[in-house]
């Protein structure tokens, strides 16, 4: 199963590239946020993120129910966060 996880974006890396580091449940990994930089991406904003992109901004609330209701799906939300932790974007 894939889902979007939310991160909050902490760095914007390379706007050339679209690369934005976000935390996402205390791991920081860099994603492209490409598909929505007509948004304006910055420090602070919550994204919903999907192998290494970012697809939408949403508030922090919808952030911290969507973790809250991922964490309550046990495994499908720990092989997500597995995903996360070992992904690589340069």
């Amino acid at each position: 199963m894939c889902l979007g996880i939310p991160g909050e974006v902490v760095e914007l890396l390379d706007a050339g590239r679209h690369l934005a580091k976000v935390d996402v449940a205390g791991v920081r990994r860099n994603i492209n946020v490409a598909l929505i930089d007509d948004e304006g991406v910055v420090p602070g904003d919550w994204v919903l993120i999907h192998v290494g992109f970012a697809m939408a901004k949403i508030d922090e609330a919808e952030a911290q129910s969507t973790l809250e209701t991922l964490r309550q799906m046990g495994q499908a939300y720990t092989d997500e966060m597995q995903a996360v932790v070992g992904s690589q974007i340069a």
